[in-house]
């Protein structure tokens, strides 16, 4: 049996946010400076970031999923100092980034983004843009970008046209592999229309034609497990809590997702750990997806 762990990390939010310049704070950055210093940065914890990473090191994965907002208001240097953030999760080529809309904050802000992160959004064929593929060991790992450029309150994504046809692509030339899709924006509809994906019903026709093995997302700040129609069965969509929170709500503390995918078998087994109140990180849930017999569809849900 040839087993691949993948671990999925979401919403760090770096900090401490960086002194702007006046002139980066025009628009909708402005509104996002202050409600981060109203509050929000009491949130996102730099040590409980700083322990998740450590936690996340130790289970020794074979690749990291990262589903974005990595940053918080888009700043120049924010794009720096994550770029350096995020070689300590482990080396480029094994760390997969689907950006969210706090990276793609302003126009500004994607430029940077494709500029200062081209390493962790880059494919195994370069200069392709969004989505990228990458393989590995019988894994494709699709990342897409949600995040684009909103006014300010608006936390909405899209996904568009080009990039679904492109991931509809992706998907039927890599039906051997197991195929893992990353976005930031939650696919499965529900919430406001101000933090919704968009496009969701059109990506859901996507995978309901073409079909994938697992969903990963971030943007909600919790945990959650959902499902989407695939050609042959239901397909696990695993939402993941911010990696820097520490907030009351369990559902909300800072955690992330270990996924050993069973490549020969096409099973993967996923647990969750999750920071606790003696500031460790212990396993919270287990559960076990096992293809359908007879088939290389999508999986369905064993509980263990």
């Amino acid at each position: 049996m040839s087993f691949f762990r993948l671990a999925h990390l979401s919403d760090p939010h770096i900090g401490p946010l960086p002194r702007p310049k006046w002139r980066e704070l025009l628009g909708k950055r402005a509104t996002g400076y202050i409600n981060w210093r109203r509050g929000r940065h009491r949130a996102h914890d730099m040590d409980a970031l700083a322990a998740l990473v450590a936690d996340l090191r130790a289970q020794k994965p074979d690749h990291v999923a990262l589903t974005g907002d990595v940053c918080n208001i888009g700043l120049p240097a924010e794009f720096q100092f994550a770029a350096q953030w995020m070689r300590t999760l482990g080396e480029p080529d094994e760390v997969s980034l689907a950006p969210g809309n706090h990276d793609a904050y302003l126009r500004a802000s994607v430029g940077l983004m494709v500029r200062e992160w081209k390493p962790w959004i880059s494919g195994d064929a370069p200069g392709t843009g969004f989505p990228f593929l990458r393989r590995r060991e019988g894994v494709a790992v699709i990342g897409l970008c949600s995040g684009v450029p909103t006014l300010p309150f608006v936390a909405a994504g899209k996904l568009g046209a080009a990039q679904l046809q492109r991931l509809e692509q992706m998907l039927d030339a890599t039906r051997d592999d197991m195929r893992v899709v990353l976005l930031h924006h939650p696919p499965v509809d529900g919430g406001g229309s101000i933090r919704n994906l968009q496009d969701h019903r059109d990506f859901a026709t996507v995978l309901a034609r073409q079909g994938a093995e697992l969903v990963l997302h971030g943007h909600a700040h919790s945990i959650s497990r959902k499902v989407m129609a695939g050609p042959d069965g239901p397909i696990p969509v695993l939402g993941i809590g911010s990696a820097s929170s520490i907030g009351r709500n369990p559902r909300r503390r800072a955690a992330y997702y270990l996924i050993d995918l069973d490549v020969n078998a096409r099973r993967l087994h996923i647990s969750a750990r999750q920071l606790g109140a003696d500031g460790q990180f212990h396993s919270i849930a287990t559960q076990q997806w096992a293809e359908r017999p007879g088939g290389k569809g999508a999986p369905v849900a064993l509980w263990l």
